[in-house]
């Protein structure tokens, strides 16, 4: 039998049975999940209706992610899955889904946030910083240049929930594509309250 997305066999709102009135439609098929996992990048092309394609990861490991606050988007490492609001069990398996939270590599905005800036981010006291970071750090610039910077600098704050995971190396974000669909797990960096939120939540999880 395969997958159907007919109603001819749910029962009436009164409860009572239907007779179906017909076979199975080609129109009416289903598909069976995606279920996207963690790992280096496996996509499938599936033809659908009208000639149409879509996109079936079968693993991930890669996305691109926003960062609202900062107008920033970066393509970074998925690392881990940690939470799921609809199903413990996905966060078990590691299967990417919307609105999955997952733990992203935090390197590729810390380079963008340093370059644009001028700043150290997310660094330890007494931390030694590359050549090539220090170079960039202390580089002699034009009065313009160091103008542009000093204003940009007065908007360079972070929330110190964010810099404290900027520390770690990592990044809580939420995805917001659909894997199974587009064949990609893009997403956006959790801020503010909503960081707040899956942060407590994932503690309470841990807790238990």
């Amino acid at each position: 039998m395969g997958i159907s997305r007919d109603h001819w066999h749910k029962r009436r709102a009164t409860g009572g049975k239907r007779k179906p009135l017909r076979k199975k439609r080609k129109f009416e098929l289903g598909r069976p999940a995606a279920n996207t996992k963690l790992g280096p990048q496996r996509i499938h092309r599936v033809r659908t209706r009208g000639g149409n394609t879509k996109y079936r990861a079968l693993r991930l490991d890669t996305g691109n992610f926003a960062w609202g606050s900062e107008c920033c988007a970066r393509k970074t490492r998925i690392i881990d899955v940690v939470y799921n609001a609809s199903n413990n069990e996905l966060v078990r398996t590691k299967t990417l889904v919307k609105n999955a939270i997952v733990v992203v590599d935090a390197t590729p905005f810390r380079q963008w946030y340093e370059s644009h800036y001028v700043l150290p981010l997310g660094r330890k006291r007494g931390a030694k910083l590359t050549e090539a970071e220090e170079a960039m750090l202390a580089k002699k610039h034009s009065k313009k240049v160091a103008k542009k910077y000093a204003t940009r600098q007065r908007f360079s704050k972070v929330e110190p929930a964010i810099e404290e995971q900027f520390t770690t190396g990592r990044l809580l974000a939420c995805l917001a594509s659909r894997p199974g669909q587009c064949g990609r797990a893009d997403g956006y960096i959790l801020e503010g309250k909503e960081l707040e939120f899956y942060m407590r939540k994932i503690k309470s999880k841990k807790a238990k």
